[in-house]
């Protein structure tokens, strides 16, 4: 029996039609034979009373009208011998259109009022932007094929969103990285530029002294000018290009020592620098890991009671930046979430982790026994 219910149910919207119309019709047709045979018989037992005995016998539904009762009928024997002749007359008719009626009303509530009820729903959420739902009905008709289009065209509308959200947070990521890195050479040029107005007028410092802090200046603007042109041809951090070069720890730490001294005076904290580094000559993008280092020391410096320790430990196959503080460290949520959240961990070691994983590292942080927070920036060579 189910699977009558079930083959009835997958058929065909025009089979289905078809198959409610005729058993309709059919049924209407039995009904009707029947009912006009009752109808009959019922007439005949009716004139019974009113016919003439010996002729009575040969009475039939092809001659009836030949007789004539030998006395009146009573009203109500009259009212059913009317009736009778009326569904014998229009019993069919009657039927036929009660029957496809009823056809009708079935083949909608059984093929059409559910997947039309799914429908308008569906069609109600997604003008309302509310795309957590499903459309569950499923059969092998028309309408089941109709559903299923629209569970695909839903599925695909939130798949465009989260496409478009993630498009907009990227985008959001992107402007709010720029205005942040561009913080660390800008405070760096603030700093020379106040130090030159300071002591040129006065005339203590030396003209060697000068040329170096304008030759860092230069280079500065000229770190501002490769990050803003790289920055302008991104839509994302993730497609950062890499620039490796080679490099040794004593080159990265002259490129830190300078801004450090700046550093410490704009936060009026201490910065100690560790190198820990071999001989050996690294390859990667200098820009990146400069970028990554300014982030974590602009980071420490904010939460740092009194210093701020940055230690240096370079090989062939791997960069180390490890920066710690003196301040209270991470809590328990914050920790965790500089893996994957800007909203807790902040821009700066959001990107800072991003820039990690590109260059095939990591971003590791948690906290020091005596107190304070600790983060290592690991950077793998790039072949």
């Amino acid at each position: 029996m189910d699977k009558i219910k079930n083959k009835i149910r997958n058929l065909s919207v025009r089979k289905t039609i078809i198959l409610y119309m005729s058993v309709s019709l059919i049924c209407s047709y039995l009904l009707s034979v029947y009912i006009s045979e009752l109808a009959w018989h019922t007439q005949v037992a009716v004139w019974r009373n009113y016919m003439d005995p010996d002729n009575y016998s040969e009475l039939t539904p092809m001659n009836a009208s030949q007789y004539v009762a030998f006395h009146a009928m009573t009203p109500q024997d009259h009212f059913i011998s009317e009736l009778c002749d009326f569904l014998q007359t229009f019993a069919i008719l009657i039927l036929s259109m009660a029957g496809s009626c009823t056809a009708v009303f079935l083949f909608y509530r059984n093929k059409l009022k559910h997947p039309i009820a799914e429908l308008t729903l569906a069609s109600q959420n997604i003008s309302q932007n509310n795309l957590l739902f499903r459309i569950t009905y499923e059969t092998k008709d028309e309408m089941g094929q109709l559903c299923r289009e629209f569970e695909r065209m839903r599925e695909q509308l939130a798949e465009n969103n989260i496409l478009l959200w993630r498009s907009l947070e990227e985008e959001r990521v992107l402007r709010a990285a720029i205005a942040h890195d561009i913080r660390s050479p800008l405070s760096v040029l603030k700093g020379y530029h106040e130090m030159l107005t300071d002591y040129l007028p006065n005339e203590t410092i030396s003209p060697e002294r000068a040329m170096e802090m304008l030759s860092e200046c230069e280079k500065q603007l000229e770190r501002m000018d490769k990050f803003v042109e790289t920055m302008r041809k991104l839509s994302s951090l993730e497609r950062r290009e890499l620039w490796p070069e080679e490099f040794t720890a004593e080159q990265l730490q002259t490129d830190l020592l300078a801004e450090l001294r700046i550093l410490e005076k704009e936060a009026g904290k201490k910065i100690i620098l560790h190198n820990a580094s071999t001989d050996e000559a690294f390859r990667g993008d200098k820009e990146i890991i400069l970028e990554v280092a300014e982030n974590l020391l602009s980071n420490a410096l904010r939460y740092a009671k009194k210093e701020v320790e940055i230690t240096l430990c370079l090989s062939g196959a791997e960069c180390r930046i490890r920066v710690t503080d003196d301040g209270t460290g991470f809590s328990g949520e914050t920790a965790k979430s500089t893996k994957d959240s800007l909203k807790h961990a902040g821009m700066g070691m959001y990107i800072s982790r991003l820039y990690c994983e590109k260059h095939g590292g990591r971003l590791l942080s948690g906290n020091l026994q005596q107190g304070g927070a600790s983060v290592t920036a690991v950077f793998c060579r790039i072949v």
